[in-house]
């Protein structure tokens, strides 16, 4: 999306949605939804601003760049915010050194070609692949989970010690009275 040189009317100059996992009667709804929300977000953000809108059940990710070239990311709650806006400063970027800035004004998804857009997409489907500090926080999680898995089997472990430890000093004591016992029932008796 950007703005016109009036500054007032909005244009598409690429447009890619993945509404794959709609249901299909709701086809034609999610694409008005998205293409108005776009640009209500866009009218309503200011020069050089980064801005997440939360509606519905979907977070819209606007940037607006300085020379009024802006981009809109529309993802559920769960995305990250800041894996949203690598994904629009590098689309903004390449597509503002692919596309010259006078074709801008005048173009529209079918005469500007930037062919990137379904590349970063699909890269950016799974934020953990795409992002490489999301893989490793993702991979920090996962080795916060196998310690506190670790520290709970110790702890298990040394309560089993414990147990085994006092069982060994209830055997010992038993012994010992058992040796007692016994050596005063053979002190009465000698052999010859």
């Amino acid at each position: 999306m950007r703005e016109s040189l009036d500054f007032r009317e909005l244009y598409s100059l690429q447009v890619l949605r993945d509404i794959s996992e709609v249901i299909c009667v709701m086809f034609l709804s999610v694409q008005e939804f998205m293409t108005f929300t776009s640009q209500l977000i866009v009218e309503r953000s200011a020069k050089g601003s980064r801005a997440s809108v939360k509606e519905q059940e979907y977070l819209c990710h606007v940037y607006v760049r300085n020379d009024s070239l802006a981009g809109v990311v529309i993802a559920d709650s769960e995305y990250p915010s800041r894996v949203a806006f690598t994904l629009l400063e590098k689309v903004l970027d390449e597509f503002s050194k692919q596309v010259d800035r006078i074709e801008w004004p005048v173009g529209s998804p079918a005469t500007i070609h930037y062919t990137a857009l379904d590349g970063h997409l699909s890269r950016y489907q799974n934020p953990r692949e795409a992002d490489p500090m999301s893989k490793v926080q993702a991979e920090l999680d996962e080795t916060k989970i196998i310690l506190h898995n670790t520290m709970e089997s110790l702890l298990e472990r040394g309560e089993k010690l414990d147990d085994l430890v006092s069982k060994s000093e209830v055997l010992g004591t038993q012994s010992k009275a058992f040796y007692k016992t016994a050596r005063k029932q053979n002190s009465c008796c000698a052999v010859m």
